[in-house]
């Protein structure tokens, strides 16, 4: 019997080989100064093009959008002609890759802001983490972060405009598309929730206004480079750095549906075990319930991810909770991953001391199964 895993889906105006993605993973290495990629995130991206789809780590929109030490960009034009080489590279091996977007809201610190201003939030509420920033003697370091300054209802419409722009900056890399990211506890989930927006304006309160930036966003977007060239990440029931919501069923009901009015690439959605580090502790179970109302709302292709394995990935496949699979930590030591999967090969054991910064230990030199 063919596994699910190894049969072919169409995702937007794409035809993938099988449905084991690779989900983006930050792992703060881009060159300085200027958060631009480097040959060796162009070595590492290219070792792991036998995904059926890459998902890049996230990339900042704008220097406003950064949060982490050492994560890439694309918003100038150097970054656009690092991440040609990147993409470059991936296509060179056979491979397709869509760039995460992504704005940190307020999950930042003065270093990474213009003018060495606050980090910007729906709301001016205290953030419970911390972020990975440079001290005094140039090493990564976890800092914690500051109380956010609440957005201007007149700023707003430039931070859409800054999403256009790195799309269309995107695809002048030779992305093949875009992911928004709207969860785990950045920016536009920080819309979303209602713990960590309280807003009086048109983006505040009622479900529609919290989930009206977003929107605006995706509109801008799917406007730029075609809808069937986007996807959306959601991470509904997420608790990571503050998130929460009092009707997560109304709320993600309520988006999802919207997002349907746009032919989209897919929907993008992780699962509540990984929303933290690993198996989270606050994992709520009501999660079931919605990811099956999410499942039937959702009108397009469903990308998974979180904690799967071959196995539960193959189950979730032909029970019909997904289209696609996106492994994380299994791609980071297995670059290779679909073969060992294919071939019930043995894995890597990833290294978690080298997964943000550093150089190609623990980030290209992972073998290849003999």
């Amino acid at each position: 019997m063919t596994r699910r895993l190894f049969q072919p889906v169409t995702l937007g105006p794409y035809t993938l080989a099988h449905r084991v993605a690779m989900a983006p993973l930050t792992r703060s290495r881009a060159s300085q100064p200027g958060d631009v990629p480097s040959a060796m995130n162009a070595e590492y991206y290219r070792q792991r093009a036998s995904a059926a789809l890459i998902i890049t780590e996230a990339t900042q929109i704008s220097r406003q959008g950064q949060g982490y030490a050492w994560t890439p960009g694309i918003y100038s034009d150097e970054q656009v002609e690092a991440w040609r080489a990147v993409s470059g590279a991936v296509h060179g091996a056979g491979g397709l890759i869509f760039m995460q977007l992504w704005h940190v809201g307020r999950v930042s610190h003065p270093s990474f802001q213009p003018d060495a201003g606050l980090p910007v939030a729906p709301s001016a509420l205290p953030v419970p983490g911390k972020t990975f920033i440079v001290d005094e003697n140039g090493n990564g370091v976890w800092g914690d972060v500051p109380v956010p300054r609440a957005l201007e209802t007149a700023e707003i419409a430039a931070i859409v405009e800054d999403y256009r722009l790195a799309a269309r900056n995107a695809i002048r890399a030779g992305m093949d598309g875009v992911e928004i990211h709207a969860g785990n506890g950045y920016l536009l989930d920080q819309f979303l929730n209602s713990n960590s927006n309280q807003r009086d304006d048109a983006y505040g309160g009622s479900v529609e206004n919290r989930a009206r930036l977003l929107l605006e966003v995706v509109a801008a977007v799917a406007d730029e480079v075609g809808a069937e060239r986007v996807g959306v990440r959601l991470t509904p029931m997420g608790r990571f750095m503050g998130m929460g919501d009092d009707t997560p069923e109304d709320t993600f009901g309520y988006l999802v549906n919207a997002l349907n009015r746009w032919n989209l690439a897919y929907l993008h959605l992780v699962e509540p075990a990984m929303v933290g580090t690993v198996k989270d502790e606050h994992f709520d179970p009501r999660w079931d319930a919605i990811i099956a109302q999410l499942r039937a709302t959702w009108k397009g292709v469903l990308i998974l991810a979180g904690g799967y394995d071959a196995e539960s990935a193959e189950q979730a496949l032909r029970s019909g909770r997904a289209d696609i699979i996106a492994f994380g930590r299994p791609f980071l030591a297995n670059p290779d991953l679909p073969r060992r999967i294919r071939e019930h090969l043995s894995l890597n054991t990833p290294d978690p001391s080298s997964f943000f910064g550093g150089d190609q230990r623990g980030y290209i030199d992972y073998p290849f199964h003999a």
